[in-house]
């Protein structure tokens, strides 16, 4: 077997005015050069001035507006929308292998006029094939999302059977494929209180998720649960299941947070491409100041080059 050359990656700094050009400053000067090649996309300037090293590094320059570190203004949006849809789209062609994402404002992307909720639901239009579904990783847990963005009451409305089911398939299929983890172990959290103690506190685990776990076991998916969720994701880290999927946004990335913070990676199944991400946001209180943590930005180039190469050699490449 031949050994491939490195992975390219594309790399996509986010909102200027937050902490992305720092962080990917710093994943250039800190990453191994040996192990990936980055392809920086975005306002390339914004990167210069936080210190990145760009002698040798190939760039897309794509930018709207010159904003200042804390400034944010609707005026870069476009730029910054854009320079995700063209990595992706690179990504897609096959002269990248994957996408890395620094932070986005999901506030000043709506101000700018752009629907999206964040940068899942962008990928998903751009992409234009798949389902797109929110896995968080880190310190060997792993936490999928059955719903994402969206107000805490109107999760119930959003959940159904198929959905759920949908999910836990995607996330079996991507564990298997470009996480290498055969035969997956996915614990499914309850909506309510103590998994909704027989109803007691809500039907939804009964009525919805309940059928979802049987109709995703039926296609080979191992799904367990609903299980309550104030004890489950402890179970997970002492290694009884390989994933969880949590109902809503906090109930899953409050745990998983707490537990791999700044070493965590957001990682997008479902798409044809390879995409990770940080675990936090723009931090447009501390962006410009030096205080910027890059590990998670680290981690997810990491994590991407693991997934890329994972995917290329399921695909056929010669490794």
């Amino acid at each position: 077997m031949v050994r491939a050359a490195k992975p390219l990656l594309a790399v996509s700094l986010g909102d200027p005015a937050g902490i992305g050009p720092e962080i990917v400053a710093a994943a250039l000067r800190g990453f191994p050069p040996a192990d990936a090649e980055l392809v920086v996309y975005g306002d390339i300037d914004a990167v210069r001035d936080a210190g990145g090293v760009l002698e040798g590094v190939a760039t897309r320059e794509i930018a709207s507006a010159r904003v200042r570190p804390g400034r944010p203004d609707p005026a870069a949006a476009r730029g910054v929308v854009s320079a995700i849809q063209s990595a992706a789209r690179d990504c897609l062609s096959g002269s990248l292998a994957a996408l890395v994402t620094a932070p986005i404002s999901k506030q000043v992307i709506a101000a700018g006029g752009f629907p999206y909720p964040g940068h899942t639901e962008l990928l998903e239009e751009t992409c234009g094939a798949g389902r797109a579904v929110m896995l968080l990783v880190g310190r060997g847990l792993r936490v999928g999302l059955a719903t994402i963005h969206c107000a805490l009451r109107e999760v119930p409305e959003r959940l159904s059977s198929t959905g759920i089911a949908e999910v836990l398939a995607i996330m079996h299929a991507d564990l298997e494929r470009r996480f290498r983890v055969r035969a997956p172990r996915i614990a499914v959290c309850g909506l309510n209180p103590h998994a909704g103690e027989a109803g007691r506190f809500g039907d939804e685990e009964a009525r919805v998720i309940a059928p979802a776990i049987e109709s995703a076991r039926a296609r080979g998916v191992a799904a367990s649960g609903p299980f309550a969720a104030d004890s489950l994701f402890h179970r997970a880290v002492s290694g009884e299941f390989d994933a969880v999927l949590a109902m809503y946004h906090d109930q899953g990335l409050g745990p998983l947070k707490t537990h791999a913070f700044g070493k965590a990676v957001n990682v997008t199944l479902g798409l044809p491409i390879v995409r990770t991400s940080v675990d936090h946001g723009t931090a447009f209180d501390i962006a410009g100041q030096g205080r910027a943590d890059a590990g998670s930005m680290i981690e997810a180039v990491r994590l991407a080059v693991e997934l890329s190469r994972n995917e290329a050699k399921r695909s056929g490449v010669r490794s």
